[in-house]
């Protein structure tokens, strides 16, 4: 048990005295308990408690509940503080513990290890857990000593389940339960939470950052707000109290470095590290440094003994420190996992281990490139010799994890190119033709971007490409008119959307584009003069009713519909065309590679479609090499002249009451407004603002004289319903806009020119900026308001960096660096690789895998060699991981 009952018997009594309030609780009563927990195993008194509270914690308790639970609790100390103290049992004579690795793998027991006093911020101290042992350098494979790893011999000190363990890179498949570590249940269930069940899962988790114990500065040297290491002597420590009374305990020292300068160190909440560290120990220190009072000052920072003394009350035989003179790696972790349990763990893996790893990477990839060996990597990513050997270490596992997402994605590529013979599209007099039709030109990358859609489906080849622009910067015009260079050629063209209102927005918009007319025509008929016929353009969505799909579908099947827009029932196997030329894919990342091959096998067959896929989520070009490598891209990155601009404004919520003033003078001026929510309805358990609930507010309260003309729009609403409320706000009949994120794309009312974003600290910037390119459409100054009722620190840093930044693509490049590229996405789905290493920025490096791509694909197309087979599975396993779909 590591939780302090005597400090939680304190806080709680303190709590339940302040009318169960536990502000004066330091980060919250939650905050402490979870702290305390870290280590407890199963049955504890702690654990006990908080099988008490509610998922939420402590603060989601109302007050009668709060003071029961806390009565309990209390009764619950003082019932462990009455048990008769056992007699500890004898521990073993070389003070092995289940932090401990296995013997080494030659049977010989290990020399005995230091017991550190390290212990992490609000980490539980365990006080006889060894320290990590330092692995040996990295060995050559085939050498005596690595043989002796791979097969190792019987010793009586082994447990019988690590005594059998399959030869080389096989024994990586070994579950942790039986590789010998000695480890109990409860940390084999935690180590499973962070999804490490086997040898190799433990290898291959990578630290996120390490410690660097071997580069020291004297105190007089340390620089605020850089994390740094010094070394001295505790030249005074002591226990105080801290907090509302001084109910909370926390350890406070003095250290004094080599040249005499103190240094004041502060461990919040953990009093026990007074008992590790009496006054004369040597020790090394490493955290952020802070400033107290003018002087330099570390908080909670990690710390060793480097005197070769145990702390007080452990057991054993002393040695010298394992973490003097190295880097540390810090690992990620889960509840009741020590960090030194872990680095233990991975240390004497990779000793007995470590030589097994498998090298995917051909010789000669690895010395074109100035690459190390997969083995010699893993063992310098997690125990570096140097700053320069991590950096190479890195390297070379995220060229290991970039190639294999090349080598899918240029495969995917050269398979679609092969795959039959595109039909030829002449249609370059009818787009120019449509063209003229517009009342206005197009920009110069519109241009471009037209360029190489018919420039490329003028050839036998399938197009696989990808245009890419910012909001409002006018693909879909791009679009339609290269569809309509398919329907002169006597072909048909399909646009897929991700959702009903996307779809239906972009029907609305060819029929406009077409026809003139501000409504579709009945039955889809619309007037072409540049063609010798008029065409039918048909909508199919899963909403689409009975009588209305069964025509839709008759209409498809024999070539009576020459444009079809639709939604992933366009892929269903009851869709048939006549003759599909060309498909087109809006939103692409919200589809997955299976999906987008599925419709271009509606073909038939007898050709293959051309593919064209679009986004106006602005995608960096690094990511968009690395994710959708297997088409070719087309970048619109300027808007149509006469935009208006969008001021955008973050507002804190006391400030909240300026954009509804800001919404009543736009109303006033005859103009409209959106207010965006994260939520459809409230929910108990999410602190933000619901569309449900804000429509019902902006009625009763905020505009009472608008209420009828307020309209709601949401994702669970029915198709009828839908469309019911954008028709009526694109035709201006309502004025203000509830909706939900069913807006984030292809909505165009150009007279809204206000847009207020509740809780928007819950969406990400690509997202924010998806959603303010809604107004500033016509030619009216426009203004996009973020609200946010309790936001971080960080939400609004990045409220402030949308609210400055105007172009897509910075926030974009900004919002992955944040969250990676699924959460970018909004969602976890294919095309959006999760990398261990790897960052989808580092243009350099995939330009680089990229090329080394294309050539083994050159040399070996199906990577069926010998030297390949290797790299082969590597990327089908890779692929395995990215093309899993989201439907």
């Amino acid at each position: 048990m590591t939780a302090d009952l005597s400090l939680l018997d304190g806080v709680l009594r303190r709590v339940l005295d302040d009318d169960c309030d536990d502000g004066g609780v330091e980060g919250g009563l939650d905050d402490l308990l979870r702290r305390q927990a870290f280590g407890e195993q199963p049955g504890s008194p702690l654990l006990r408690m908080f099988a008490h509270l509610p998922p939420e914690g402590f603060r989601a308790l109302p007050v009668d509940d709060r003071r029961t639970w806390l009565r309990r609790a209390l009764a619950t100390i003082a019932a462990e503080h009455a048990k008769p103290r056992r007699p500890r049992p004898p521990q073993p004579r070389n003070g092995a513990s289940e932090a401990d690795p296995a013997p080494t793998s030659n049977g010989r027991p290990r020399p005995p290890r230091a017991r550190s006093g390290h212990v992490a911020p609000g980490e539980a101290p365990t006080p006889a857990a060894p320290a990590v042992p330092t692995p040996a350098a990295p060995r050559a494979v085939g050498s005596a000593s690595t043989r002796a790893s791979a097969d190792p011999g019987p010793s009586p000190d082994r447990p019988k389940a690590a005594r059998k363990i399959a030869p080389g890179a096989a024994g990586l498949d070994l579950e942790l339960a039986r590789a010998g570590t000695g480890l109990r249940a409860p940390t084999l269930e935690r180590l499973a939470r962070l999804g490490l069940e086997t040898v190799g899962d433990a290898l291959r988790h990578y630290p996120y950052r390490h410690h660097d114990f071997s580069i020291t500065v004297p105190v007089a040297q340390l620089r605020v707000g850089v994390e740094q290491t010094v070394r001295g002597h505790v030249a005074k420590i002591r226990e105080v109290r801290m907090g509302r009374g001084g109910r909370l305990r926390s350890t406070e020292a003095t250290v004094v470095d080599e040249y005499g300068t103190p240094l004041r160190v502060i461990w919040f909440n953990q009093p026990f590290i007074v008992r590790s560290l009496p006054e004369g120990s040597e020790i090394a220190l490493a955290g952020n440094v802070k400033a107290f009072r003018g002087h330099p000052t570390l908080e909670n920072p990690e710390f060793e003994r480097l005197d070769g003394r145990l702390p007080l009350g452990a057991e054993g035989g002393a040695a010298t420190g394992a973490h003097t003179g190295r880097i540390v790696p810090v690992y990620r972790l889960t509840e009741g996992l020590p960090q030194r349990t872990l680095r233990a763990l991975i240390a004497g893996l990779l000793e007995r281990f470590g030589d097994r790893i498998p090298d995917p990477l051909p010789p000669e990839v690895r010395r074109e490139h100035d690459l190390m060996t997969a083995a010699e990597a893993v063992q310098q990513v997690h125990y570096p010799d140097s700053p320069e050997a991590l950096t190479q270490a890195r390297r070379r596992l995220a060229f290991e994890e970039l190639l294999a997402i090349q080598l899918g994605v240029q495969r995917r590529k050269r398979d679609w190119a092969g795959s039959g013979n595109a039909p030829i599209l002449e249609g370059r007099t009818t787009a120019e033709a449509f063209l003229g039709t517009l009342p206005y030109t197009l920009t110069a990358a519109q241009r471009a971007a037209l360029e190489d859609v018919l420039r490329d489906v003028e050839r036998r080849s399938p197009m696989a490409r990808l245009v890419e622009g910012d909001v409002g910067s006018g693909k879909t015009v791009v679009a339609l008119a290269a569809m309509l260079a398919a329907v002169s050629s006597g072909f048909q063209a399909v646009l897929m959307a991700p959702t009903e209102v996307l779809a239906e927005q972009h029907f609305r918009t060819i029929c406009r584009l077409l026809s003139g007319e501000p409504e579709p025509p009945l039955g889809g008929l619309l007037p072409a003069p540049f063609l010798p016929l008029p065409l039918r353009a048909v909508l199919l969505t899963g909403s689409t009713r009975t009588k209305e799909r069964r025509d839709a579908l008759d209409a498809i099947r024999h070539g009576g519909a020459q444009i079809v827009v639709g939604t992933h029932a366009l892929i269903e196997d009851t869709v048939a065309f006549h003759r599909l030329g060309l498909a087109v894919v809006d939103e692409q990342h919200r589809f997955g590679v299976m999906q987008r091959a599925k419709l271009r096998e509606k073909g038939n067959g007898a050709y293959t479609p051309h593919l064209l896929v679009m986004t106006a989520t602005p995608i960096p070009r690094s990511l968009a090499l690395a994710v959708y490598g297997d088409l070719d891209l087309s970048i619109i990155d300027e808007l149509p002249p006469g935009r208006a601009p969008i001021e955008t404004r973050w507002l804190p919520p006391e400030q909240r009451h300026e954009a509804f003033a800001q919404i009543r003078r736009e109303l006033d001026a005859g103009r409209q407004a959106f207010v965006i929510c994260p939520l459809v309805e409230g929910s108990d358990t999410v602190a933000s603002r619901a569309a449900t609930e804000e429509y019902d507010r902006l009625r009763l309260r905020e505009f009472p004289d608008l209420a009828d003309r307020i309209a709601l729009l949401h994702g669970r609403m029915s198709a009828k319903d839908k469309d019911a409320a954008m028709r009526a706000f694109g035709r201006d009949e309502t004025k203000i806009l509830v909706s939900t994120a069913v807006v984030e794309v292809g909505i165009d009312v150009p007279n809204a020119t206000v847009m207020v974003i509740e809780g928007a600290d819950r969406f990400g910037m690509a997202q924010l900026h998806q959603f303010r390119g809604r107004v500033g459409r016509g030619q009216w100054p426009s203004t996009c308001y973020l609200l946010a009722d309790e936001p971080s620190d960080e939400a609004v840093e990045r409220l402030q960096t949308v609210a400055r930044t105007r172009d897509g693509f910075a926030l974009a490049e900004a919002d992955l660096k944040l969250r990676g590229a699924g959460d970018f996405f909004g969602t976890r789905q294919s095309g959006a690789p999760s990398l261990r290493v790897a960052s989808l920025l580092d243009a350099q490096l995939i330009a680089e895998t990229r090329a080394e791509a294309e050539r083994l694909l050159n040399a070996d197309p199906e990577l069926a060699s010998r030297e390949h087979i290797d790299l082969r599975l590597l990327a089908l396993r890779t692929a395995d991981g990215v093309v899993n779909e989201r439907h």
